[in-house]
């Protein structure tokens, strides 16, 4: 029997609360012609009739050319990591506080840490958190404990919205002050203000910003070095691949590195669950939020893996802990870990490459059709803006009929948004046959408009 926590009134209650009228308007971003309330099957039929049924219906559905990013990506997971992942030892694992009986898992998250500090230049990993915009979010926060007497956040305006939102959530309800610094609305990126800014704490740098572009961030990290501010940066993990890690950024690097691990060999899922990564520099170690797990060696001086440090989270400290994330996103670094092992430095420089290559090509040949604009024409990785001569919702829709996800209106992420910017993204799932498709799509709607 499914377990429901809450009645009728409790139900009606939270509804009102968010402005719903139903729990069925929690999911219209669901189109009409993919949902259905009834499955047709026939009544008391075998389990592989059943099964038969199902696989007919999953095969009817027709399959999207995906162009969409803005921090979720369609990369391709090799059959590998998913077959190991959800063996029992890892599916099922006991919970790493005994160490005796989980040292396989314990392991598996030593090694996530290894690579996560190989990939970002850092020295310090935690056993990962709940996504990206909460672990930025628990950055700003251990931030504001290496910096006691400041009560402010230096938040690009570059940031992806949703994350902003997060931030905007979690933060002023403990006295911090989010100061957002402008982008150059010429060039989609950060400027760097020469005013006074004695009370902040630290400066977030993303890389790579709401627009795709990539940021000066050398300049960056000097300028708030030179101000004696933490450098938090925001990175996307397979662009890293090709890009400078942020512990060698200008001057003495990122202090804390923090990230969305989703196109680590996690699939989108309909937007979740993810799991987020946070990196620091050695001297901050004891602020780290999360778990720390430790390679050691037991009685007998063999190695041994155990979590270290506990004395950070809630269970030991309360409310004196550094944080109340007493868990990790365990399966979902699981699949991240065999991901990266079976791709190596290679394969996921291949793919980072790959995913640009693709970005650069299908930027250059839509900026040709008329009516295309390329309004930030500066460096990107795998994510560009387009100014449509139609509002982006639209295109969008109609590329939606051809069987192609064109991007991500701007107007989506952030109300206030341009309402003809498109964001397109692509991966090394996109071939050029994909590529052309858009292009020809696009242009006939834009050439019937």
């Amino acid at each position: 029997m499914p377990y429901i926590p809450h009645d009728a009134a409790e139900t009606a209650a939270m509804l009102e609360a968010i402005g719903a009228n139903r729990l069925e308007d929690l999911f219209d971003e669901i189109p009409a012609a993919l949902q259905t309330d009834v499955l047709s099957v026939p009544e008391g039929c075998s389990e592989a009739s059943l099964r038969r049924a199902m696989e007919e219906r999953a095969a009817e559905q027709r399959s999207l050319r995906c162009f969409a990013g803005a921090g979720a990506y369609a990369h391709h997971i090799p059959a590998i990591v998913w077959e190991i992942a959800q063996r029992g030892e890892f599916y099922s694992a006991y919970t790493p506080y005994q160490a005796e009986a989980s040292q396989g898992t314990l392991q598996l998250l030593y090694e996530f840490q290894s690579f996560m500090t190989r990939l970002t230049a850092m020295e310090i990993s935690n056993a990962s958190l709940y996504d990206g915009a909460s672990a930025l979010a628990e950055a700003c926060l251990m931030a504001l404990r290496l910096r006691p007497k400041a009560r402010e956040i230096l938040v690009p305006e570059g940031l992806w919205p949703h994350w902003r939102r997060v931030l905007d959530s979690l933060l002023p309800m403990q006295g911090i002050h989010l100061r957002v610094l402008p982008q150059d609305p010429r060039t989609g990126r950060l400027s760097l203000p020469e005013e006074d800014f004695s009370d902040a704490a630290a400066l977030i740098i993303p890389q790579i910003n709401r627009f795709g572009l990539l940021e000066e961030v050398d300049e960056l990290a000097l300028w708030a070095e030179a101000r004696d501010l933490l450098r938090i940066a925001v990175v996307n993990p397979v662009a890293l691949a090709l890009l400078k890690a942020p512990g060698d950024w200008g001057g003495q690097g990122a202090d804390i590195v923090v990230g969305e691990g989703q196109p680590l060999g996690v699939p989108l899922a309909g937007g979740g669950p993810y799991f987020g990564f946070f990196t620091c520099k050695r001297a901050y170690v004891r602020q780290l939020p999360g778990r720390l797990v430790a390679k050691t060696v037991d009685a007998a001086g063999k190695t041994a893996y155990c979590l270290t440090l506990q004395a950070r989270e809630q269970h030991i400290r309360r409310a004196g802990a550094t944080s109340n994330i007493c868990t990790n996103q365990g399966l979902l670094v699981t699949a991240a870990t065999i991901h990266l092992a079976t791709l190596g430095a290679d394969g996921l420089r291949a793919a980072a490459l790959r995913s640009h290559q693709q970005a650069l090509r299908l930027r250059s040949v839509l900026a040709d059709l008329p009516g295309v604009e390329l309004p930030y024409p500066g460096p990107v990785f795998n994510e560009f803006v387009l100014r449509l001569p139609q509002p982006a919702s639209r295109v969008r829709d109609a590329l939606l009929e051809k069987g192609i996800l064109a991007g991500v209106p701007l107007l989506d992420l952030d109300a206030a948004g341009p309402a003809h910017d498109l964001l397109v993204a692509t991966t090394e799932l996109n071939e050029e046959e994909d590529l052309d498709a858009y292009v020809a799509a696009l242009a006939a709607i834009l050439g019937g408009a």
